[in-house]
């Protein structure tokens, strides 16, 4: 899935650490077993941003942890836990030939548990063409449509507007197999993606492109889905002929098997981390639109959410 403006909100947590203390192990883990360094990856949307500054936060300050953060795409993360220099990925997408290769074959990483969040990708338009156009979030009529959304990026076509390059996306497989006159324009990130949403809103531009939830500004825009043919297990399975819409996922964090298994109290503070669409946008938010640094818009969360948070802590 998904960012420039992403990393540089978590780009300071790399730099930051706490000397190691003597904490309450879990149990049947030895006391002797520090936390020491905890490798995070960082993929490219503010969502994972908020992640990474919650559990960050607490793995230092609870837990006497360093933590250092490494920005990276998706498939680098799982190459990285292949090759023993990444410990875990805080919010995973699918990727299912990578959990069959890292996961099933390989055996170099783990599930780690779910982050409790629903991700939901999909094609979307501002609330005030769906209002000027009620039968255009029916992809069938999209084609009747496609006039209004061409741009000088997309020529005689239709602009279909995509984030950041490095997200997996069937877009280009879907417009090409539903016979749609459109063409996939990247918008390069996840923030530029967000402002063209936002700009198509204030000024009622035409505007069609891919976006997701959990994310914060659905809570500020209330997106319009265009509704595809229906996902059934398996209808995207092969890349090239996928047809229908996109899977709607249980998100879930993916460590190094190692790590996983090593007694760290850190992976037993990542396995048990756990919270809500509401409380990752929250932070996101934060991050994005409040402008507050990773461990603001942590303590933030964390001071309004103590009993949320307490029952992740290591027992």
């Amino acid at each position: 899935m998904r960012a420039l403006a992403a990393l540089a909100l978590v780009a300071t947590l790399g730099a930051c650490s706490a000397s190691t203390t003597a904490i309450t192990p879990a149990p049947g883990v030895p006391i002797a077993v520090p936390c020491g360094t905890v490798r995070i990856a960082v993929n490219p949307w503010v969502g994972y941003a908020a992640n990474v500054a919650v559990v960050s936060y607490l793995l230092r300050q609870e837990l006497g942890c360093t933590v250092e953060t490494r920005d990276l795409t998706e498939d680098a993360s799982w190459q990285g836990l292949a090759r023993g220099d990444l410990d875990v990925i805080l919010e995973n997408w699918g990727h299912d030939e990578d959990k069959k290769r890292y996961i099933d074959d390989r055996r170099v990483a783990v599930e780690h548990g779910l982050t409790g969040n629903k991700g939901v990708i999909g094609w979307y338009v501002p609330p005030w063409l769906a209002a000027a156009h009620p039968d255009i979030t029916d992809w069938r009529n999209l084609n009747k449509y496609a006039g209004l959304f061409r741009t000088g990026a997309s020529g005689q076509r239709g602009q279909f507007l995509a984030g950041d390059p490095s997200f997996v996306t069937n877009d280009a497989a879907l417009i090409r197999n539903l016979k749609l006159d459109f063409t996939v324009v990247y918008a390069g990130s996840e923030n530029a993606l967000i402002e063209a949403f936002r700009r198509a809103e204030r000024s009622r531009t035409p505007l069609i492109g891919y976006f997701y939830a959990p994310q914060w500004l659905l809570s500020e825009i209330d997106l319009a889905h265009v509704t595809l043919p229906r996902y059934t297990p398996g209808c995207d399975s092969d890349p090239k002929k996928v047809a229908c819409d996109y899977q709607p996922y249980d998100l879930e964090k993916i460590a190094r098997k190692g790590f996983a298994e090593s007694g760290s109290p850190a992976a037993e503070l990542i396995k048990r981390f756990a919270w809500t669409d509401d409380d990752q946008n929250a932070v996101a938010r934060d991050l994005t639109v409040a402008r507050l640094s990773p461990d603001q818009a942590a303590r933030r969360w964390l001071d309004a959410n103590r009993a949320t948070w307490q029952e992740w802590l290591p027992q």
